[in-house]
């Protein structure tokens, strides 16, 4: 279990996200088309997963768009934001921002990817969602970098996480 910061209110998340070094864990997660992708979806590609509690908050919009404008031209990966949002909010959110270099993923169909990822929140007003992450995997799979936002209204590292894409 990992503790982080709601306005400074302590909150926790079902566990910790995965060691740099191991194998990202897969997932099932729901497309804009409703169909379900993991991490075979996106084979031999270096991977960003941005993991954000809601599209529709001011710090999540920012870090997608953030990702979006640094993912351009990037042929060798590929950026997810994951969220509890529906899909049919995050297409809304992706068309309207104009947010064509980043694949919105929902937890629709389950909160697994959640729980697997450790940032699952299971506390305080945010119970059930999850905590701002970033997790960086290589094109095997291999998790190289990770950051649990430790106060959920901050934005993540971007050049961090962005250097372990070059």
């Amino acid at each position: 279990m990992a503790q982080i910061t709601l306005e400074g209110n302590a909150i926790n998340t079902n566990g910790d996200l995965p060691a740099v070094g191991t194998e990202a864990p897969d997932f099932s997660l729901t497309k804009g088309d409703l169909s379900d992708v993991g991490l075979t979806d996106y084979a031999g590609k270096k991977k960003l997963l941005n993991i954000v509690p809601s599209l529709d908050t001011g710090v999540c919009a920012a870090s997608t768009k953030k990702f979006n404008e640094a993912m351009a031209g990037k042929s060798n990966a590929v950026a997810l934001v994951v969220s509890a949002d529906l899909p049919f909010a995050q297409s809304r959110f992706c068309s309207a921002e104009g947010i064509e270099n980043v694949d919105s993923l929902s937890m629709m169909h389950s909160r697994n990817f959640a729980k697997d990822y450790g940032v699952l929140i299971t506390d305080g007003p945010l119970a059930g969602i999850t905590a701002r992450a970033v997790v960086v995997v290589d094109e095997n799979n291999k998790v190289v970098y990770t950051q649990l936002v430790p106060e959920i209204v901050q934005e993540p590292d971007y050049d961090s996480a962005l250097a372990h894409l070059d």
